[in-house]
């Protein structure tokens, strides 16, 4: 795969997830390194889609722990069941966060945060990680972005 995405000029939201996923999916098949690919599905989604903050967090000795990401300096551990990564870790399905600031116990990584959505990404039937995507927007999120995502971060967690 070339180093270059091919995102459609004036494309709905769903039509430029339909034209990134599968380039995103070409970049990562073959690739056995995992941070690697975690890093470049951050930049792409990054760079498709203008997210003030996109990366994962891996679960490690029962926390989550920073992994590779796109934006500013981020939340370096997250403990299980806290802040939205926490609890999309727990609850072991997608957060969709309309206004941060209404979540209780939202973890405050950046005051520029607004919105969010955290996909997990399993390995068989256990939360490996999460993707975290954050928006300086509220309500920027909806369910084509977490239908999208989910395709997403499952095509992701056969890599794994």
């Amino acid at each position: 795969m070339a180093e270059n995405l091919f995102i459609p000029d004036a494309a709905t939201k769903a039509e430029k997830y339909q034209a990134v996923i599968p380039q995103i999916e070409a970049l990562i098949t073959g690739e056995p390194d995992l941070y690697a690919n975690l890093a470049n599905t951050s930049a792409a989604l990054r760079e498709a889609f203008g997210f003030f903050w996109v990366g994962f967090y891996l679960v490690k000795n029962e926390q989550l722990v920073l992994g590779p990401f796109q934006g500013p300096i981020a939340c370096t551990r997250i403990n299980f069941g806290k802040g939205v990564c926490g609890t999309a870790w727990k609850e072991a399905k997608t957060q969709l966060v309309p206004d941060v600031d209404a979540f209780p116990g939202h973890i405050a990584c950046s005051s520029a945060s607004r919105s969010e959505i955290v996909v997990p990404v399993f390995k068989g039937n256990k939360v490996a990680m999460v993707l975290d995507v954050d928006s300086d927007q509220l309500a920027d999120f909806d369910e084509t972005d977490q239908n999208y995502l989910e395709e997403l971060m499952g095509i992701l967690g056969k890599t794994l």
